[in-house]
């Protein structure tokens, strides 16, 4: 089997409903979908989904990766033999992890369609199925409170707040929350970076009656030593988020202690592959793991999702970030049913674009 073309092209999606976090409010998204053909019929899909801020990509410097890297690196490769290329492509594009992360897919969901199975049963086969978290943005008490009990009326069993602007405003709008959607709910909170670690203990304290699971990167990611002491002082698991970027930084955080989880995208760490060695670090360190996403689309997702299944160590799942685009052509690539998250059930990731 030989790769005969690449094909990349980008996709610009508007949000339903726009959202804030600490740092920026997002109105819309441009994903760029990538695929790879064969000469035995076989083909792959993949998809990035750049952020400046998060991986330094843009839409355009991705499609300049994949079409002036990936493919004269791809074309004429057996893409059977998918670590070479991976490697590969960390030695050409060691800055442009979503561009990896795309071509990564790609030889995934050809693995798979090749092998004429799923992608998560080729990977290691774990559950069939994972409870995903849905994202509440930075919104004002009532607000927040409405739509977390919609959700929960959904059938969606765990709920991320994100904040990190006002750490006493973080705990009461959570304590509201919990009041309005009652114990059974898992409560994730986040705070993008926005505390310092007075401030986050502090949230941590004044909340202690919301019971909530996780609080995610609530220090700035240049000074991981932060994320260190709310994990010795904190009784609420850190979760490390923007400061995971490689496989190094997994390594780093698991050695020092700075963490009690790790939040893996695929956008950020290049794909599959590396977020599988991550998972394995994770691992030997006792920390659970976290699939987390951008503002992907469903095709992504999917990616995000058969990871998931394939590994035991991945307890939870953050993967929301298609449902509010609005014409994703890949709409499907997942199914949610009750807060839940299955694949399609068809070969490699299970959805092709015609």
């Amino acid at each position: 089997m030989r790769i005969t073309k690449i094909e990349a092209w980008p996709v610009a999606m508007d949000l339903k409903e726009p959202y804030t976090i600490a740092y920026e409010t997002v109105t819309r998204t441009t994903n760029v979908f990538f695929r790879i053909e064969t000469n035995a019929g076989v083909s792959g899909l993949g998809c990035a989904a750049p952020d400046e801020v998060v991986t330094h990509e843009t839409a355009e410097t991705v499609m300049t990766a994949l079409t002036d890297v990936v493919g004269p690196l791809f074309k004429g490769c057996d893409p059977l033999r998918r670590l070479s290329l991976i490697l590969r492509l960390r030695k050409h594009l060691p800055d442009a992890p979503s561009a990896r992360a795309a071509a990564d897919m790609a030889l995934h969901d050809l693995l798979g369609k090749a092998a004429g199975l799923p992608l998560w049963r080729v990977l290691g086969g774990f559950r069939r199925s994972i409870a995903t978290s849905i994202t509440i943005g930075i919104l004002d008490e009532g607000e927040t409170v409405a739509r977390a009990r919609d959700f929960a009326e959904r059938g969606f069993r765990a709920i991320k707040i994100k904040g990190g602007r006002n750490h006493e405003e973080d705990a009461e709008k959570v304590l509201k929350v919990r009041d309005a959607v009652g114990p059974r709910i898992e409560l994730r909170f986040d705070a993008n970076q926005g505390y310092t670690v007075e401030q986050a203990l502090a949230f941590v304290e004044k909340s202690k009656l919301a019971n909530v699971a996780i609080l995610e990167q609530p220090t700035p990611k240049e000074s991981p030593d932060l994320m260190g002491r709310m994990v010795a002082e904190s009784h609420v698991a850190i979760m490390a988020d923007e400061s995971l970027m490689s496989l190094r930084d997994a390594f780093a955080l698991a050695r020092r202690d700075f963490t009690d989880m790790v939040n893996v995208k695929l956008m950020k760490v290049g794909g599959i592959d590396e977020a599988l060695q991550i998972n394995a670090v994770a691992l030997s360190a006792r920390l659970e793991v976290m699939v987390g996403c951008m503002d992907e689309s469903a095709l992504a997702i999917a990616a995000g999702l058969h990871y998931a299944l394939a590994r035991p160590n991945v307890a939870y799942a953050d993967l929301d970030g298609h449902l509010d685009l609005i014409e994703d052509p890949a709409a499907g690539a997942v199914i949610l049913r009750n807060g839940r998250l299955f694949p399609t059930g068809g070969n490699g990731l299970g959805f092709d674009l015609s």
